[in-house]
């Protein structure tokens, strides 16, 4: 057992546990929730989980081999880690914390428009490595302003984010004051006070703030009006002439995530971009909406040729991404999971949570006798 593995946890719903203890109960429903009544959340990992692989037992085996190739980059696993706003609500300097642990073990790393650590911050911790997600500002300036400061940090890889045309309705953000516009409460500092080591460290490294956001936003804004600028800022809705303006603008790899069906996905390669994210935002905007796993095949069958296809939300362990890379994905990304590790173990949670995740998957491969990642579609049982 190497160092950074930490064997009083040793899975998602260990950690999933540590973390609820840990964190004031509004910082872990932020964490935990989705939007309406958390249908889609479930749906996703429960419909992955319905996947079967084809083991086999008889034969020579010569070992498997987690390395992936992507975008000319070779990784250490065929996973990442999903952008997540607000990172820092969860576990101060979470988004540091899981950029350095990425850039360690060479796996990409997603920070989001909206993460609590700066593109420029997180660019130097991953030494130029990391993605950025953009969410589509509504004034093409601003747009302008933050693919520069893209470019400048080095980022190979542009995300931009499809599937929140609007803010989604999440019943349990609203009573704890974090929807838009945001407020405190008396429960939430109640919540605060009986979590004093959240508390400290957060007193430690400073409130939350949109680092990469910051030099937009007006100074002495109060709570509410922060949200009102924010959701001003984002609104509005992915349109083909958006993307192709952003296709002509970067040159670097282009990213299109939220892509669920085949009609958008059409849209988006005729475009020209390199590769698709299959995401329902982890379920957190459409409890009616269709699960990842399902658009997976269909979307890998069709346009696999075309364009790379990944996928995030509703995985959760490596048996996960497993069957993901079974069912047509060429590259997987998980959020929610990297954050119970943080939360959980504070600043040694994103390399016990990677550690743990390689050697899930790596067990995976070794009992149905898979060698290469790309060789786990032949395991897929139909």
């Amino acid at each position: 057992m190497c160092d950074t593995f930490d064997s009083t946890v040793p899975s998602i719903e260990f950690l999933r546990e540590r973390a609820r203890r840990r964190l004031p109960r509004f910082a872990f429903e932020y964490l935990e929730g989705g939007c309406n009544s958390n249908v889609n959340i479930r749906r996703n990992t429960d419909d992955i989980r319905s996947v079967q692989l084809e083991p086999y037992y008889i034969g020579e085996y010569a070992g498997s081999d987690l390395k992936t190739e992507l975008f000319g980059h070779t990784y250490d696993a065929p996973f990442g880690i999903s952008p997540i706003g607000l990172q820092g609500l969860m576990w101060p300097r979470a988004t540091e914390i899981l950029a350095a642990a990425a850039n360690e073990r060479n796996v990409p790393f997603i920070v989001s428009a909206v993460a609590t650590a700066s593109v420029e911050t997180v660019s130097e911790i991953t030494e130029g490595k990391a993605w950025f997600q953009l969410y589509h500002p509504t004034e093409d300036a601003l747009r302008d302003k933050l693919l520069k400061r893209v470019e400048a940090a080095g980022c190979p890889v542009l995300v931009i984010l499809a599937d929140t045309p609007t803010f989604a309705y999440r019943p349990r953000e609203i009573r704890n004051g974090l929807s838009i516009p945001p407020r405190m409460t008396l429960r939430n500092i109640a919540q605060m006070v009986a979590h004093p080591t959240w508390s400290f460290s957060q007193l430690a490294a400073g409130a939350p703030e949109f680092k990469t956001m910051k030099p937009y936003i007006p100074k002495g804004l109060n709570m509410k009006h922060l949200g009102m600028f924010m959701n001003k800022t984002f609104s509005g809705r992915l349109t083909e002439d958006k993307i192709k303006a952003i296709r002509d603008i970067w040159k670097g790899k282009l990213v299109v995530k939220g892509v669920i069906n085949e009609e958008d996905c059409e849209k988006v390669v005729n475009l020209g971009v390199d590769g698709i994210i299959i995401s329902n935002h982890g379920g957190r905007s459409l409890d009616a909406g269709p699960t990842t796993i399902t658009s997976l095949p269909r979307l890998s069958e069709r346009f696999g040729d075309k364009v790379t296809v990944m996928m995030d939300s509703g995985m959760r362990e490596g048996p996960d991404i497993a069957c993901a890379l079974a069912s047509g994905a060429r590259f997987t990304f998980l959020g929610r999971s990297f954050m119970y590790g943080v939360s959980a173990l504070g600043k040694r949670g994103g390399l016990h949570t990677l550690t743990m995740l390689k050697r899930q998957l790596q067990q995976v491969m070794e009992q149905v006798a898979c060698e290469k990642i790309a060789d786990f579609p032949n395991h897929l049982r139909r």
